[in-house]
């Protein structure tokens, strides 16, 4: 089915491509420093937080693979479903799964102990006191009915309010749900966010919620202030196949959207009035993920490769730095940080971390040279 979108939905042609292909700027330089194996299926997360690389599979495994001096170290979990997603928040690691549901770990610094899991969402209490109120099922099938805290499909993405106090998870099933984590409490459902499985989920700092779909669009949701509950506020419409991920820059002046239409797309402008400016092109298959750290965006595709693009705020374009290859498969899960090489005023450095459909993940040191920082 992906082989058959992305062959018959090129990326649309009424955006221009923002890729500068006139210049040819100084390339950065870039080698993979390590590949990390050991799980036994697909690479579908990856989340870093400090010295750790946290790795989530389809073989149901969280590894935790630890460099801290000259000594490096992998410590595993065992998991009862396929992981689709990971987030990490000082000492607690939340992971989304295949089996609907969310898990809440505490991470220990020791590693005979890594994780041990504090609360499985939604909760048992959660769920028996949503079914003592009959008036809050939701129809999920034509003779089927759930509670509405409950996913009914493989939970596909994470993401933290500004201040970490809430989670909100998307699913397959359509689905956006809010979480207060002081209570490990579900406190809001939208049912019907899309007309297909959503698969990216992203929060800006004002509380605009930023959802992506199978539906090909991008949803805009907002709690507005004296009301309970989030409503649409604007539906983005720039792609013609599936949105696989989003982010947004640091600033959250961008928005970028990937999708099997090959194209990441670029959305200016500000919470609640964004257009799309224009397009990064040079994929030649489905865009499956998408990290930004600074000026610099890395996106994975099914073609096998991440690239590097450099945005040019001055002149509102973005360079593609480089293609990082050497995966057997699709690249499936980004994480990207900021070096702590010291590479003075000369350049910028930062570690990108791909894992991929080859159930290897690969580590790639990148340095920007500061002749094409200025």
């Amino acid at each position: 089915m992906e082989t058959t979108s992305i062959s018959a939905q090129p990326s649309l042609p009424s955006l221009p491509s923002l890729n500068n292909t006139h210049e040819s700027p100084t390339q950065a330089l870039y080698q993979c420093i390590t590949t990390l194996r050991g799980h036994s299926s697909y690479i579908s997360a990856l989340a870093v937080d400090g010295n750790s690389l946290y790795s989530g599979s389809a073989d149901r495994q969280i590894r935790i693979w630890t460099h801290t001096g000259h000594e490096s170290r992998c410590t595993t979990i065992t998991c009862e479903s396929p992981i689709k997603s990971l987030l990490i928040s000082k000492d607690t690691m939340f992971s989304s799964h295949q089996d609907h549901k969310i898990r809440v770990w505490h991470i220990y610094t020791k590693y005979t102990q890594p994780c041990r899991l504090q609360a499985v969402l939604p909760t048992a209490k959660d769920r028996i006191l949503s079914l003592l109120s009959p008036g809050k099922h939701v129809q999920v099938r034509r003779h089927k009915k759930c509670t509405w805290v409950q996913h009914v499909d493989a939970v596909s993405a994470l993401a933290f309010s500004d201040n970490r106090t809430i989670l909100y998870s998307v699913s397959w099933d359509r689905s956006l749900k809010i979480w207060q984590l002081s209570s490990n409490k579900c406190i809001e459902s939208v049912p019907r966010a899309h007309d297909d499985a959503i698969s990216a989920v992203v929060i800006s700092k004002l509380g605009f919620i930023y959802t992506g779909s199978a539906d090909t669009t991008i949803r805009v949701w907002k709690m507005q202030e004296g009301q309970k509950k989030h409503k649409l506020v604007d539906t983005l419409q720039g792609h013609r196949s599936a949105v696989n991920a989003l982010a947004l820059s640091v600033e959250e002046s961008i928005l970028y959207s990937g999708s099997c239409d090959r194209s990441v797309v670029v959305w200016g402008g500000r919470d609640g009035h964004r257009e799309a400016t224009g397009a990064l092109r040079g994929h030649t298959g489905a865009v499956l993920c998408l990290s930004v750290s600074g000026d610099l965006v890395c996106s994975g595709s099914a073609d096998r490769t991440v690239r590097m693009w450099r945005r040019r705020e001055d002149k509102g374009e973005h360079y593609c730095l480089g293609v990082l290859q050497g995966h057997g498969g699709p690249v499936k899960s980004l994480a990207m940080v900021t070096s702590d090489e010291d590479c003075g005023d000369e350049c910028s450095s930062w570690l990108v971390y791909s894992g991929s459909l080859d159930c290897d993940i690969k580590v790639w040191k990148i340095l920007v040279p500061s002749s094409e920082r200025e």
